[in-house]
C-alpha cells in the first residue's frame, strides 16, 4: 500500500512537473481536478463523483450533522476559511497546514490514518483514490492557495 502510493505521488509530480494532461488520468473519477482550490472545491467538496463517493458537502453543510458536530463547512467556496490555518476541532492538527500535507488532518481523515479520530471521511466511503488524493496534497504542497 505505501508502496503504491509513493508511486503515485512520483507519478504525479512527474506530470506535473511536465503536461498537467496527464493528471486527467491520475484524477480517476474526477478527470477535470487539478491542484487548486476551486478545483478541488467543485470536484470533491461539491460534487459526486462516477465511484459513488458523495459530495464532502452532503454532510459538511450548515444543515448537515458533521457540521454540527465539527464545525466544518465545504458547501461553499468560504469553505477555505474554515480549512486552511484551522485547528481541527477533533484534534491539535491543523486542518490544512499549507506547504505541509503529512500534519494536514485533512488528509489524515480522507486517508483513514490511524491518529484519526472517528471514521474515515467519507463516512462509509467510497473513498478518494489514490490520484485524487495525491492530487489534494500537491495542492497541500504547493502551499494550499486559494486558487
Amino acid at each position: 500500500m505505501v508502496f503504491r502510493k509513493a508511486i503515485v505521488v512520483i507519478g504525479l509530480s512527474v506530470a506535473a512537473a511536465g503536461c498537467d494532461e496527464s493528471l486527467s488520468d491520475v484524477a480517476g473519477p474526477t478527470p477535470n481536478l487539478t491542484p487548486t482550490f476551486a478545483s478541488i472545491q467543485r470536484d470533491i467538496f461539491e460534487a459526486a463523483d462516477s465511484s459513488g463517493r458523495p459530495a464532502c458537502s452532503a454532510c459538511h453543510n450548515p444543515n448537515g450533522g458533521a457540521f454540527r458536530q465539527v464545525g466544518l463547512d465545504l458547501s461553499t467556496s468560504g469553505s477555505y476559511d474554515s480549512l486552511v490555518g484551522v485547528r481541527s476541532a477533533q484534534k491539535g492538527l491543523l486542518r490544512v497546514a499549507a506547504g505541509d500535507p503529512e500534519n494536514s488532518y485533512l488528509l489524515h481523515k480522507l486517508e483513514g490514518r490511524t491518529d484519526i479520530i472517528g471514521n474515515r471521511m467519507p463516512n462509509r466511503g467510497p473513498y478518494l483514490s489514490e490520484g485524487q488524493l495525491a492530487i489534494l496534497r500537491r495542492w497541500i504542497e504547493l502551499g494550499a492557495r486559494r486558487d
